[in-house]
This record gives C-alpha cells, sequence and structure tokens, in this order.
C-alpha cells in the first residue's frame, strides 16, 4: 500500500514538472515569442496612452488657472520664466520673445 502512495505522488509530481517544462518551453518558440511582443507592445502603448492623457489634463488644469487669472485682471505668476531667459545676456530666450510680438 505505501509503495502504491508513493507511485502515485510520483506520477502527479511528474505530471506537474512536465507541464511546467512545456509551458516554459512554449515560451521559446516562434509564436511564443510573438505573443511575448506583442504583450510588451500593447503595455508600452497602453502606458503612452496614459502619459499623454496625464499631460493632457495638466495642460487644460494649467490653462483653466491662466483665463481665470486674467478674468481676474490679476498678474499671472509664470512659474517657467527663468527658464525662458538667456543666460549670457540677460535677455529673454528666443521662445518667450516669439510668444510677446
Amino acid at each position: 500500500m505505501k509503495r502504491l502512495l508513493w507511485l502515485g505522488i510520483g506520477l502527479a509530481v511528474g505530471a506537474v514538472v512536465v507541464r511546467k517544462l512545456t509551458r516554459k518551453a512554449d515560451e521559446f518558440t516562434p509564436s511564443g515569442i510573438a505573443a511575448s511582443l506583442s504583450q510588451s507592445a500593447g503595455g508600452l502603448v497602453e502606458s503612452l496612452r496614459n502619459f499623454v492623457e496625464d499631460v493632457r489634463d495638466g495642460m487644460a488644469e494649467r490653462e483653466q488657472e491662466i483665463h481665470e487669472a486674467f478674468a481676474a485682471g490679476e498678474l499671472f505668476d509664470d512659474q517657467f520664466s527663468d527658464l525662458r531667459e538667456d543666460p549670457e545676456d540677460g535677455t529673454q530666450g528666443r521662445h518667450a520673445q516669439k510668444g510677446s510680438r
């Protein structure tokens, strides 16, 4: 009776190992590699979509702040003005001059 028990356990463990090895081996076949690349590309595209959505939300929020400041007649606090100044002569850079015309 003990031998049958150990035989059954051995068969079960062997079946589990063979199934896992077969699944792992399938990952390295051309179709397995293609499926993996497809999933990776899908994840990349989804991440890019989420990033673009976050940027658009931030732009809309910032635009709303600017509109509210102009409507209230307040001076708008430009947080990025120091980034547009030319460090050599202290004048505004090309991008800021273009918008001030």
